[in-house]
């Protein structure tokens, strides 16, 4: 192999030569005769002319050059040697794919590699998920299969099963004859087809297994022949007696080895006997992976995965995960020569396959009816005011009136998102719009403005009163601060105003708005305290200096920081801020031939301005006054002196022990529902703020104590456990009946469920066991879902659904079910069933009753499909969600590839991708219209898809695609 440097003179050493300094040349020629020249390393100084896949040896005087090990040729030009192109197939029983220098052995699908590195291995698919199998798996060499129980039979998906009928002509009855696929024909007759990798035999029945599936059986080599697969072994193995497994022949290395050496003439026997043993030609060089010949003999190394053994010739497997776990993100499973990750729930795993990202379920379709708040691995739904959460991710309106008639005094009456009290005739709603007000004397019509202002000098000094004569809403905030609207704002009168009011657009909204501020004081909503003269009288109509009209206006106080320097004292005073909004309508029909509308505007104007400078003057004066029902209230209040402090009274929801003020709390009650208040008599109880009476526990129930603030403090009989109402009658404990529940001890009411839900029984406890019971109708052309009632909560009991999927002509129906929750301590009580008809006879593609949680896809037997799910009296679980969608039956055969691959399932990572609703859905979008695939680029599509998903694609898009080519 080698070649000798002398041959010719070598232009590196000439060039050695002329780059040597002239003292040292001359030092040279001198000493030519004296002693032998100094021998130059070429190989060392990168000098030689060698191939780069070939080894430089240094000789005196010269070098020579030598192929490396997989390579050929005389060492300056060295080609790879392709160990797979002998009879021996490089010693891969399989398939040998050559690499430049060496060579590497793979197998069959259904097959691993063995340590040897050359034999292959049958793969016990059974072991991981039972295989996917829904019943029954049998694995064997190179493949597995699915079998049912009695009375089932294999559906075409090769996984789950589907229960026989005993009669009708039909390929649900039990003895169709089919050994795989039963078809039904137009004419009313069967045929058969077989699954992929099978034949369908002469007699139309039986299939006849190829070497197309499962390599026939084989271990190692497979022939198709008329009579079926025929097995054979690599030249080193001989054949089981069982015909389909090899085993490795006695001797085999031993023979070869002798016959080498014997076939030497000359020389040692026993050297060349060491050399062609220590050669990575004769049995890998003993190596159990990679071998590679050197200088000093073999060199055994091992892929990634492996660590060599002190032997120096066996590979280990490397337990990946107990290194930093493997680098995965969440749990590390260890495999022959290799690890794979998984993440926990709610989270999905990326692309690089280690790291664990959140699933942000808030960004899907379809999570939560309102919001949705995403957390790490979770997410939560909340509902908007008025609604209650049900079945963890669905709103349903809240009944307030069925808990104590919400609180109403007269009538309640629920509305969507809320509910509103009302007063017999002779009554109207008091302030607190709960209450009810005995009418005296003359009602206001509906003309009447729903608010006015009025100032005028009193004292030496401007005083307002802004009347609310109706729409009061009264709202306590944080501690010092409230807020009271009267009447309704310009936005809700133009919605009720277009309606019913053709000449809405004959009104024109001025709207003005002024904030005061005031150094020293705290919002303080409170009644005006009597003079020692008497009450002070309101403004004479004649005397009023401000007297407006208005259709809205919002009052708002708030306290905001402390005076500086106001630290060190008792009750430091803080800045207060009391903003006024108002809106006054003004009419075209009030236009005259001496103002027209912007002059009639302009006037309204300037009336406001000067109502808002007298109002502000009143505000520092602590005599800006709001009455409401009749009764003036103050505004706001100054600080007091130190002196005064001991007489201050309170705020909104404050009380004292004595000389009580604001609004009565729970447990209190006043004739106007503010201070001063007193407290609920024995036997009656109030759970609200600002009342005017308390509610009497009933059936003649006294209360623990005075001032109670709900039916729990009366002494009851009995105790009732949650599910249970109080009866004040009987003073017996009811069950809740259906439709309602009570999670609490000692009440004396149940909750209705929210919206159209119920509960299964009567007696609940929880808001949980209310359910919707709506499904079932027919589904889109395209995409859709198949949804047990009240997913993703338990379905109720006793329910029965029906849907039907109707495809537009020549489309076909692919159907994913990522995982279903049915009882299994039950004997089929609860099953879904998808079929052709409504027929029990009618062929079925998909029938279960038990729990799945390994997903599986499918397309269905027939061109539509009538769908039905069924729970019995006793049971609930979680239910299901299916997704499926309609594609072109042109792509028939690629689809049926695909779902009937084994590795679509075996694979944890592959798994997710069927539970991944964010993929299913962009999967299903393409099939469903496949011009949507341009929405996806290549980039996106390696980021949502794990390479091996995508290398099992396309490999198979590849094979549909190559008839065309």
């Amino acid at each position: 192999m080698g070649v000798a440097g002398r041959g010719r003179p070598g232009a590196a050493r000439a060039l050695l030569l002329l780059l040597l300094s002239p003292p040292l040349l001359v030092a040279a020629v001198r000493g030519r005769a004296d002693r032998p020249l100094e021998d130059v390393d070429e190989c060392a100084q990168r000098l030689d002319d060698c191939h780069v896949d070939a080894l430089c040896q240094n000789t005196p005087a010269s070098y020579k050059c030598s192929c490396k090990p997989g390579y050929k040729g005389e060492g300056r030009q060295c080609d790879d040697v392709d160990e797979c192109d002998n009879e021996l197939n490089g010693g891969c029983v399989h398939d040998c794919l050559n690499i430049p220098g060496n060579y590497r052995c793979t197998c069959f699908h259904g097959f691993r590699l063995a340590h040897d590195g050359h034999n292959c291995l049958d793969v016990d698919e059974c072991m991981e998920n039972n295989g996917g199998c829904q019943h029954t798996c049998l694995n064997v060499m190179g493949s597995y299969e699915c079998g049912c129980q009695e009375g089932f039979f294999l559906s075409d998906n090769q996984h789950t099963c589907i229960h026989r009928s005993e009669e009708g002509l039909s390929c649900m009855n039990k003895d169709h004859g089919c050994s795989h696929i039963c078809k039904e024909t137009p004419r009313g007759s069967i045929a058969c087809g077989c699954r992929p990798g099978f034949e369908l035999a002469k007699n139309q029945r039986d299939c006849i297994l190829t070497c197309n599936h499962g390599n026939g059986g084989c271990q190692h080599l497979c022939e198709d022949t008329a009579e079926g697969p025929v097995c054979s072994c690599h030249p080193r193995y001989r054949l089981h007696a069982d015909g389909r497994s090899c085993l490795e022949k006695e001797g085999t290395i031993l023979e070869g080895t002798e016959n080498n050496a014997t076939s030497v003439a000359d020389g040692d026997k026993r050297v060349k006997r060491r050399l062609l043993m220590e050669t990575c030609a004769v049995n890998n060089g003993g190596c159990d992976r990679t071998c590679r010949d050197t200088s000093t003999g073999v060199h055994c190394s091992c892929p990634i995965g492996f660590t060599l053994q002190l032997d120096g010739k066996t590979c280990k497997d490397i337990d990946e995960c107990q290194t930093r776990n493997g680098g995965c993100n969440h749990f590390c499973k260890n495999t022959v020569g290799s690890f794979d990750c998984s993440c926990r729930k709610g989270f999905k795993l990326l692309t690089d396959e280690k790291s664990c990202q959140d699933v942000d379920e808030c960004s899907l379709e379809r999570t939560c009816d309102h919001s949705c708040i995403n957390h790490p691995g979770t997410f939560v739904c909340a509902c908007n005011r008025g609604f209650t959460l049900y079945g963890f991710t669905h709103c349903g309106d809240t009944n307030e009136c069925s808990v104590s008639n919400g609180g109403c005094q007269q009538v309640c009456v629920n509305t969507v998102g809320g509910y509103e009290c009302q007063c017999h005739p002779g009554y109207k709603l008091h302030w607190n719009k709960k209450d009810c007000v005995e009418v005296k004397g003359f009602l206001p019509t509906s003309t009447t403005p729903s608010v006015s202002l009025h100032c005028g000098k009193s004292g030496g000094g401007d005083r307002c009163i802004l009347r609310c004569h109706s729409g009061v809403h009264l709202s306590s905030g944080l501690q010092e601060a409230y807020s009271v609207t009267c009447g309704s704002s310009s936005s809700l009168r133009s919605r009720q105003q277009k309606s019913n009011d053709s000449d809405f657009g004959d009104v024109i909204t001025i709207r003005t708005s002024v904030t005061f501020k005031l150094n020293e004081g705290k919002c303080s909503l409170q009644k005006v305290k009597l003079s020692p003269e008497g009450p002070r009288p309101a403004l004479p109509e004649r005397h009023s200096s401000v007297r407006e009209s208005f259709q809205y206006a919002n009052l708002t106080c708030s306290s905001g920081k402390q005076v500086p320097g106001a630290l060190g004292r008792p009750s430091a005073p803080k800045e207060m801020f009391i903003t006024v909004e108002l809106e006054r309508e003004t009419y075209k029909k009030e236009v005259t031939v001496s103002c027209n509308l912007s002059c009639l505007v302009k006037q309204t104007e300037k009336r406001l301005r000067k109502a808002i400078r007298t109002l502000k003057k009143a505000a520092h004066r602590e005599q800006f006054h709001l009455q409401l029902s009749g009764m003036d209230l103050n505004v706001a209040k100054k600080s007091l002196r130190a002196s005064e402090q001991r007489e201050e009274t309170c705020g909104v929801g404050q009380s004292q022990e004595e000389n009580q003020c604001g609004l009565c709390q729970p447990g209190e009650y006043s004739a106007d529902g503010f201070a001063p208040c007193q407290l609920c008599a024995l036997g009656t109880f109030q759970p609200d703020v600002g009342r005017t009476s308390c509610l009497p526990c009933g059936g003649g129930l006294p209360t623990k104590h005075l001032g109670a603030t709900s039916f729990q403090d009366c002494e009851t009989r009995v105790q009732c456990s949650p599910g249970h109402f109080y009866n004040t009658t009987t003073h017996r404990c009811i069950r809740c009946p259906l439709g309602t529940y009570q999670p609490e001890f000692g009440k004396n009411n149940c909750v209705s469920c929210p919206g159209n839900t119920t509960t299964d029984f009567d007696g609940s406890t929880n808001i949980t066991q209310c359910k919707n019971r709506k499904c079932g109708g027919e589904l889109g052309d395209f995409t859709g879902y198949i949804e047990s009632p009240n997913y993703p909560g338990n379905y109720p009991a006793n329910s029965e659904c029906t849907w039907t999927i109707n495809p537009p002509p020549k489309r076909r129906i692919l159907i994913v079910v990522p995982e279903i929750f049915l009882p299994i301590e039950d004997d089929c009580g609860d099953y879904l069933v998808m079929r052709k008809t409504s027929s029990a006879n009618s062929v079925t593609t998909y029938e279960t009753c038990q729990t799945y949680e390994r997903p599986i896809a499918f397309t269905s037997r027939s061109k539509k499909l009538w769908i039905q799910f069924k729970s019995n009296e006793g049971n609930s679980a979680r239910g299901f969600q299916v997704p499926y969608v309609t594609y072109d039956e042109d792509y028939q055969e690629l689809i049926e590839d695909i779902v009937r691959d084994g590795r679509l399932y075996a694979s944890e990572n592959h798994q997710e991708i069927l539970k991944d609703k964010k993929l299913i859905k962009a999967l299903f979008d393409v099939l469903a219209h496949p011009q949507n695939y341009f929405k996806y680029t290549a980039q996106e599509s390696r980021e949502m898809f794990p390479r091996s998903f995508i290398r099992l694609l396309r490999s198979k898009v590849s094979r549909f695609l190559r008839p065309y080519k």
